[in-house]
């Protein structure tokens, strides 16, 4: 996959994700979503959740980025702030490590329009589970 198409997974094209503009290995990710009149309520605001959630990724590719394909962020917690209303239109979220630890870290993320007015603010803990373990987990909660 070019990081300029939007990548082929269903969850991301719920979510609107357009592309992944930047992992590095630093810690630091930037997705562009495009914001669609769909995940609006009254008055064609973005409604939070999908806020939420694209800083949420915007965090968990950072911590990917950082750590490798072998983990899986899990958040345990996440706080967002709201600044301005989103509307639809396209956004970039940022994902940055503030902390990293060797299980638990903490990251930091925003929300920004195309002219860079910050639009939410977000802050998580993540705990870097081992992707293989998540996924044999998995498999067996299907049995």
């Amino acid at each position: 996959m070019s990081r300029d198409d939007p990548p082929n997974d269903p969850l991301y094209r719920i979510m609107g994700l357009q592309r992944i503009v930047e992992m590095s290995p630093d810690g630091r990710a930037t997705l562009e979503y495009e914001a669609r009149e769909e995940m609006c309520h009254s008055g064609g605001v973005v409604q939070g959740g999908f806020i939420s959630g694209w800083i949420d990724a915007a965090m968990a590719h950072a911590a990917i980025a950082r750590n490798g394909d072998g983990i899986v962020p899990m958040t345990l917690e996440l706080k967002v702030s709201f600044f301005a209303p989103t509307r639809p239109g396209p956004v970039i979220a940022e994902g940055w490590v503030e902390r990293h630890g060797r299980r638990t870290s903490f990251y930091e993320g925003h929300l920004k329009s195309p002219d860079g007015t910050v639009l939410a603010k977000g802050s998580c803990t993540i705990f870097l589970a081992d992707r293989q373990q998540v996924e044999a987990a998995s498999k067996e909660a299907r049995k």
